[in-house]
C-alpha cells in the first residue's frame, strides 16, 4: 500500500499502458534518501520486525531530514508461521522516517484469487496457503485437510479474513521504478517496453531473462521470487530472496544515489553479498 509522504513522491500516478493486461506500475521521483528492497517474507512476520528495525537504524545514520523507503517485494504471505500477522503490521504506520510499499508476488496473486474463488482457486493451499489460512484461526480436518470448500467454509473464510487485509492484497502494485532501477517480485520480460509489462511476467517469470538483455536496453531490476543463497548483485539485477521461510535468514538491500548496493540481513547466521559479472 502507499501512504503518508510516498504520495508526493508518486510522479504522475501508476502507468496505465493502452494495454488493459499490462501491470501497474508505480513511479517515484525523486529518488528517496535510501530505498530499502526487502526479500521474500512468507509469513515470517518475527524476522520481518527485526529487519525492520536493523533497517531503521540504518536509515537514522543518514540524513535524518531525507525520507526513506522500505519496498516489500511481494511474498509477504503464504508457507511461513503469521501470514496474517504480517499484513496486520504492513497495514500499521511505519516508523518515523520511512514509508513501505508493498508489491505484488505470485503468492498474493493466489490468495487474492482464492478470496474470490476458493473452489477455483484450490491449488494455493498446497502452496502454503494452508499456513496462511491457520494464521486466521481457519483449521483443516485432521483427515481431509480443507477439501470442503462448501458454503460454509465459505462464510468462515470471509468472517476470518477482515476486509483491511482484502483490500491491502488487492491495491498491491505490480512494480515500482524509482530512477533506473525497477523493483518487481520475479523479473521483467526483456522484449516490452516497462510501460507494456503482463502481470504474469513480474510476479511469476524467471528473473535470469534479463540477463540475455544488451547492455543499457532496461533499467537494473531489484526481485526475488527465486530463493539464492546470498543476495546476489550483478550489473542487471539484484535477488534479495534468501528463503526466509525455510532457512531462517530474511535479507534487503539498500540502495542510494550516490553509493553502491548494500546487503542487510538478520537470521541464525551471518551472509554475504555475492557480486557477479553480468
Amino acid at each position: 500500500m502507499v501512504s503518508g509522504f510516498l504520495r508526493g513522491w508518486i510522479g504522475g500516478g501508476s502507468r496505465q499502458p493502452p494495454d488493459s493486461r499490462a501491470a501497474r506500475i508505480l513511479s517515484v521521483r525523486p529518488m528517496p534518501a535510501a530505498v530499502y528492497a526487502v526479500g521474500d517474507v512468507h509469513g515470517c512476520v518475527a524476522l520481518y520486525r527485526a529487519l525492520e528495525d536493523r533497517i531503521v537504524a540504518d536509515a537514522r545514520t543518514r540524513d535524518a531530514s531525507e525520507p526513506c523507503l522500505i519496498v516489500l517485494l511481494g511474498d509477504v504471505v503464504d508457507r511461513g508461521p503469521d501470514s496474517a500477522g504480517m499484513i496486520r503490521h504492513l497495514l500499521s504506520p511505519a516508523p518515523d522516517g520511512v514509508e513501505r510499499v508493498t508489491l505484488r508476488g505470485n503468492h498474493e496473486e493466489m490468495m487474492a484469487q482464492f478470496l474470490q474463488d476458493p473452489g477455483a482457486s484450490r491449488s494455493w493451499l498446497d502452496n502454503g496457503g494452508e499456513e496462511t489460512l491457520m494464521s486466521y484461526g481457519l483449521y483443516p480436518d485432521p483427515e481431509h485437510g480443507f477439501a470442503d470448500l462448501s458454503g460454509r467454509f465459505r462464510a468462515q473464510l470471509d468472517a476470518a479474513i477482515p476486509d483491511a487485509h482484502r483490500g491491502f492484497l488487492e491495491r498491491t502494485p505490480y512494480a515500482l521504478e524509482v530512477g533506473n532501477t525497477v523493483f518487481c517480485h520475479a523479473g521483467i520480460d526483456p522484449a516490452r517496453a516497462l510501460s507494456a509489462q503482463h502481470p504474469a511476467d513480474l510476479i511469476w517469470g524467471d528473473p535470469a531473462r534479463i540477463d540475455t538483455a544488451a547492455p543499457g536496453d532496461h533499467p537494473r531490476i531489484v526481485h526475488g521470487h527465486v530463493i539464492t543463497e546470498d543476495v546476489l548483485i550483478t550489473p542487471k539485477r539484484i535477488n534479495v530472496d534468501t528463503g526466509a521461510y525455510r532457512s531462517g535468514v530474511l535479507s534487503a538491500v539498500r540502495l542510494t544515489a550516490d553509493g553502491e548496493p548494500l546487503a542487510l540481513c538478520v537470521g541464525q547466521q551471518p551472509l554475504q553479498t555475492r557480486h557477479s559479472a553480468p
